[in-house]
């Protein structure tokens, strides 16, 4: 009686989670969109139940950027497909506060400009827009390896989708 009453509590729970989103409507609009090409915001109409949803248009090269919030303080982040995290460069990394004594560059990572060593955290928030996503991991590189963030997997998978079309990226949390 007790394994039907658990089974039973886990199914409500997993349907009071779920309904939410399969009764969302199609077709809504992202609540801002980044032309990173002209620099421009272009503000869309705010409604509930696009919260939790952002559209950057490709720049120029063909790449999708924005404007971040990572623990609270704003940074322009290139997102990254190929990059299994998001990498900081260690000036921006101890803007947020991380000290010599936390970024302990033991690891070896290869990136575009070859093999460095990094220092591994865990950000406490990453925001875009209405996204906004918890405990990402992240890699700190010395400024010589990375002059800008990438907003690699480790924040993408974190949400329900991305995903590409027309020249825009969209995002869903």
């Amino acid at each position: 009686m007790l394994v039907r009453t658990v089974i039973f509590a886990s199914l409500a729970a997993v349907l009071a989670t779920q309904i939410p989103s399969l009764v969302g409507k199609p077709g809504n609009e992202p609540t801002a969109s980044v032309n990173i090409a002209t620099g421009a915001t272009e503000q869309l109409p705010a409604s509930p139940a696009n919260v939790g949803t952002m559209r950057l248009q490709a720049d120029a090269q063909g790449h999708y950027s924005g404007d971040f919030r990572i623990n609270g303080r704003q940074v322009q982040g290139l997102i990254d497909t190929g990059a299994t995290y998001v990498a900081l460069n260690e000036s921006f990394a101890r803007r947020l506060g991380y000290t010599g004594n936390q970024l302990d560059f033991r690891y070896s990572v290869n990136t575009a400009n070859g093999n460095t060593k990094a220092a591994h955290v865990v950000l406490d928030r990453v925001e875009i827009g209405g996204i906004r996503v918890r405990d990402v991991e992240a890699f700190v590189l010395k400024d010589e390896a990375l002059s800008s963030t990438l907003v690699g997997m480790s924040f993408l998978r974190k949400l329900a989708s991305y995903s590409v079309a027309n020249g825009s990226l969209s995002l869903k949390q």
